[in-house]
This record gives structure tokens, C-alpha cells and sequence, in this order.
């Protein structure tokens, strides 16, 4: 294939929809490393005893509505409007209420109105998470340490990729929930790799996670785009090495 059927293949990437938390579209294009922990599973575990639920930064809502979470019972919040206007227009009908939050230092709830917190890769504040649980709940937490995609976005963007927080580590988790005021009962942390079938998936990827491949685009990467292509041709694929955090903590 010709380098510039190369360029219009990766453009046509590029600009592709994305439509709330949804990657459905690099699946069989991405494969992933498994991680030590299931999060779904833990989740589910702790739903069993709480009376109310909160899923803070939902996304589009899938990953909330594949729990089943029960209905009158179950909150979500998020913060991209896009994101929110989907999820006010799907998650009622769930039974779930939704609520668009524009600082995680201002949930819009009481103060000790929650059972059980749940988290998967979104911000949060340890103090207001405190707040809004009720003595005994439990926050359970799934995040994108900072050191992921940190080697591939390096060598996409070179020095570009500094203002990614590389400190985001599970230490600092850990010791920002202790502060506000938890017992930490798990803590693990893992660096799993992915691997990119093909370039385009790669492309599709850096072209949403926009805060990690800060000002990717085709025409800037386009050498080393090529370069990777070469890669994969010898290879099979195109490595990227991630980084994953787990916490459960207990008011």
C-alpha cells in the first residue's frame, strides 16, 4: 500500500464518531493484557449490601446499566455534556438518576446519602467522597495511572507529552483518601500491555484519549505513524504498555 493511501486511511480514523464510554468499534483490533483484579465482579459484591449506589463520571452509561444496578436506588453523575445529554436520555428509563456535576468538590447529594461509591477511571475528590457516604460505605475505584501509554505517546509526540501527570501513581491515591479520612482495604496497582492489530485502531485510540496524546493528529505523527506501520508489518502489531490502579477504601 502506497504511503498516501496510508494518510487517507488514518485521516478516515481520525474523524470517526465516538459516542459516550463506548470502544466497541477496536474490538478484535486491541488486544489487552488481562488485569489481576475484576472490577465488575468486585462491584457487584459490594452492590449486594448497599441501598444506594452512585456512579461518578458514568461515561455514556454502559458499563453502569451491564450491573443491573437496582432500580430507585441507583445515581450517576458526569461531567461532558455531551455524556450527560446521552445518559439523560437513556438512564431514567433504567431507574437511575442522573446528574451533571461540574467540580468532583461539589457533588449535588447529602451529606451521608451513599452506601457504596463506585468509580472506573473518572476524577474524584477524597474529601467530598467522604462527605457523601454514609459511615461504614465503601468507595470502590478503577484508575488509569499516570504513566500510561506514556512510552507510545512519547514517541508519537516527543516532549509534548510533560504535561501529562506522570505522579498519578497509587501511592498518591492512597495516601489522598487516607488524608480525607478512609481505611484503605485494597490497593493494587499493574502495568498491562495492548497491543494494536492495526495502525488505524492505534490512530482512532490517540484521536479520543486526547489528554494522553496531547495535540496528536495524522499530519504531525504522520513519520512515525509510518514507522509504527513498519513495526506491525514485522511484528504484528504495535505495543503500548498501560497502567492500572485499584482501590477500595472504607468510610
Amino acid at each position: 500500500m502506497k504511503r498516501n493511501e496510508f494518510m487517507n486511511i488514518w485521516k478516515s480514523e481520525a474523524e470517526k464518531a465516538f459516542v459516550g464510554w463506548d470502544f466497541s468499534y477496536l474490538a478484535g483490533r486491541v488486544i489487552k493484557d488481562p488485569l489481576p483484579w475484576d472490577y465488575q465482579a468486585v462491584v457487584l459484591d459490594y452492590m449486594k449490601e448497599a441501598e444506594r449506589v452512585l456512579d461518578m463520571g458514568t461515561g455514556g452509561g454502559e458499563f453502569l446499566l451491564s450491573l443491573n444496578p437496582p432500580r430507585g436506588r441507583t445515581y450517576a453523575t458526569e461531567a461532558y455534556p455531551p455524556n450527560y445529554e446521552l445518559c439523560a436520555n437513556t438512564l431514567p428509563a433504567h431507574g437511575i438518576d442522573v446528574r451533571q456535576v461540574f467540580s468532583q468538590d461539589q457533588l449535588p447529594f447529602d451529606s451521608s446519602f451513599f452506601d457504596l461509591v463506585i468509580n472506573r477511571q473518572a476524577a474524584y475528590s477524597a474529601k467530598e467522597l467522604y462527605r457523601v457516604l454514609k459511615p461504614g460505605g465503601s468507595f470502590v475505584t478503577q484508575q488509569v495511572g499516570g504513566m500510561n501509554n506514556r512510552e507510545l505517546a512519547g514517541f508519537l509526540l516527543g516532549s509534548s507529552t510533560a504535561e501529562i501527570a506522570p505522579d498519578f501513581s497509587l501511592a498518591w491515591n492512597v495516601e489522598e483518601l487516607k488524608q480525607a479520612g478512609f481505611t484503605i482495604s485494597v490497593s493494587e496497582e499493574c502495568l498491562p500491555h495492548a497491543r494494536f492489530r492495526d495502525i488505524g485502531a492505534l490512530v482512532y485510540w490517540a484521536s479520543i484519549i486526547e489528554w494522553e496524546f496531547p495535540g496528536f493528529s495524522v499530519d504531525r505523527c504522520y513519520e512515525q505513524l509510518c514507522l509504527l506501520q513498519q513495526e506491525l508489518e514485522s511484528r504484528g502489531y504495535v505495543e503500548s504498555r498501560e497502567h492500572r490502579l485499584m482501590i477500595i477504601a472504607k468510610k
